[in-house]
């Protein structure tokens, strides 16, 4: 896994020492406005983050990607993450900062994660699972070029009644004919 340069950002492997400046992050309340909660306590986000670090599920057949998002300023602003799958579809998440939202940071950060997935990691389908209310991340999701999946897919990903799916093809490679 390497460190990913996009235009407002860079992206770096996340390891257990981000944990302090992002649990930092992570507390910030809107957020958490359409779910999860924030993280327990540092020592809980280390932990977690020391588990990610392997890069992989137990068993080694997805491999798990998390990079945090670095401002040329050095604050972290949050991150993107990816479990490919063996199928060669990647779930995507992110999360930001609501100081940083709207600045194009996460529009940024995510095309940089979308392209390494694809190239480096073999990524053919990439997949968003969200709440459906949560309009910032659809937004978001349909200028990166994102489109609601099918019944079927939003049954195959495991989405929830209240969650939308969105998806999007990877681009075909530039040697294709």
């Amino acid at each position: 896994m390497r460190t990913l340069e996009a235009t407002r950002c860079t992206l770096e492997p996340l390891v257990a020492a981000h944990a302090k400046e992002m649990f930092g992050v992570l507390c910030d309340p809107a957020i958490y406005e359409f779910e999860n909660q924030a993280p327990a306590s540092e020592a809980s986000l280390a932990e977690r983050y020391a588990r990610l670090e392997s890069r992989s599920s137990p068993d080694g057949s997805q491999a798990w990607l998390n990079w945090v998002l670095r401002l040329p300023s050095g604050e972290l602003a949050g991150y993107v993450q990816a479990t490919v799958l063996p199928s060669g579809a990647a779930l995507i998440a992110y999360e930001l900062s609501s100081r940083h939202w709207r600045k194009g940071i996460a529009s940024s950060a995510v095309s940089a994660m979308l392209q390494e997935l694809q190239s480096g990691y073999g990524a053919r389908l990439f997949v968003a699972v969200l709440k459906a209310a949560n309009y910032r991340s659809l937004g978001l999701l349909r200028c990166l070029g994102f489109q609601p999946a099918s019944a079927q897919q939003v049954v195959q990903f495991g989405a929830e009644a209240d969650e939308a799916v969105l998806l999007r093809a990877a681009a075909a490679p530039e040697n294709a004919t």
